[in-house]
């Protein structure tokens, strides 16, 4: 079913998110973190993330076409979430709730995500600031309504979060964060920002110097989650629609 293919790859294309970001300046202490190191930090940090119920999420990623792929998003445990998603210039709002993700966009968004898949010009009218409504499944939500997938992405590869230096403290939305460093071996250099009050939650990651310099600011933990399914009259299912092209 191509249209469905098509569709599938346009909303988890859509969703791809890698986390990390720019930070600010500040000044300050390492309290309460005195007796740890930056890599024991790092790791209580990932740890109170993972175990967050919930979180909103704010970043951009800019890719190796040369592309940007900004997020906006809540999420919780239960894959749950509510927000945009914005690339080539405009954006689409996600909503995942009762194992069904929905996306709704614009005739602009819906040419620039299908563009180049198969069918995907005749498909465009009939979801065009419509919510597209679709079964989601782990390829579709991962990275995008799976908040420990998001984290777990994060923390994939643990020797980043190694050899770390501890910095200053600084505001992060108006938080008071402890500044984590690391420069890499192909000059880039990576920044963690952990909450100093409170539970040693992520406020904000960065990644700058390399070829793919992106953004993420956390915020909101442990708030709910409650996206509300669109009512059936402004959807479009996507089941149906692949069903219907077919038969064309």
């Amino acid at each position: 079913m191509r249209v469905r293919r098509a569709m599938t790859a346009a909303i988890a294309g859509a969703a791809l998110m890698a986390v990390a970001g720019c930070g600010g300046s500040g000044g300050g202490d390492d309290k309460p973190f005195a007796d740890k190191s930056a890599d024991e930090i790092a790791a209580d940090a990932v740890k109170a993330t993972q175990e967050a119920d919930s979180m909103h999420m704010k970043g951009t990623v800019r890719q190796s076409a040369g592309s940007t792929v900004t997020v906006d998003l809540s999420v919780d445990q239960r894959k749950n979430c509510a927000g945009t998603i914005r690339t080539g210039g405009t954006s689409a709002d996600v909503r995942h709730t009762d194992a069904t993700l929905y996306l709704r966009g614009d005739e602009k968004y819906w040419r620039h995500a299908l563009k180049g898949q198969p069918g995907g010009a005749k498909v465009v009218p009939k979801v065009a600031d419509k919510w597209v409504k679709a079964p989601a499944d782990d390829s579709m939500t991962q990275g995008l309504c799976d908040k420990q997938g998001l984290v777990a992405s994060m923390d994939e590869n643990k020797s980043e979060r190694r050899g770390m230096k501890k910095g200053s403290t600084t505001k992060v939305d108006g938080a008071e964060a402890i500044r984590l460093t690391k420069k890499t071996a192909g000059g880039e250099t990576l920044t963690l920002y952990v909450a100093t009050e409170g539970k040693p939650y992520i406020l904000r990651t960065t990644s700058s110097g390399g070829e793919d310099p992106n953004t993420a600011t956390f915020s909101d933990y442990d708030k709910p989650v409650r996206p509300q399914a669109p009512e059936a009259g402004e959807t479009v299912d996507l089941k149906e629609l692949a069903a219907s092209a077919q038969k064309a």
